[in-house]
């Protein structure tokens, strides 16, 4: 199969936050991760928080060098995943689930007669 890449910007870690400076990274380029395995260390105005990886695949890219601020949605590292059928991916962040087409249902607008 083939590979495609899937960047994984910086979330929103907390409410009012901006930004977060890298403090190290868990990971370096071509290491391959399982999904929710430790990802990087970053710090914010609030607190140390490390982010587990959201996907599965090879580390392609890191976005930020260690003690550099990152804002919020930037980029942060990319992924080299094999490239799979068009199926829903589930995600840490960023990922919303496809909705299914909700059932139809029947609604009387009057009360049944006997």
């Amino acid at each position: 199969m083939a590979e495609e890449s899937i960047t994984f910007t910086l979330p929103d870690l907390g409410e009012g936050l901006v930004e977060a400076t890298v403090l190290e990274w868990q990971v370096a380029v071509g290491d391959v991760v399982a999904r929710n395995a430790p990802l990087v260390e970053v710090e914010t105005t609030k607190s140390a928080v490390v982010i587990p990886s959201p996907q599965a695949g090879r580390i392609a890219e890191l976005h930020a060098a260690e003690d550099q601020a990152v804002p919020v949605g930037d980029p942060l590292v990319t992924f080299a995943v094999e490239a799979a059928d068009e199926a829903p991916r589930a995600g840490i962040v960023g990922r919303v689930p496809q909705e299914e087409a909700r059932p139809a249902r029947r609604v009387r607008l009057k009360p049944p007669t006997a």
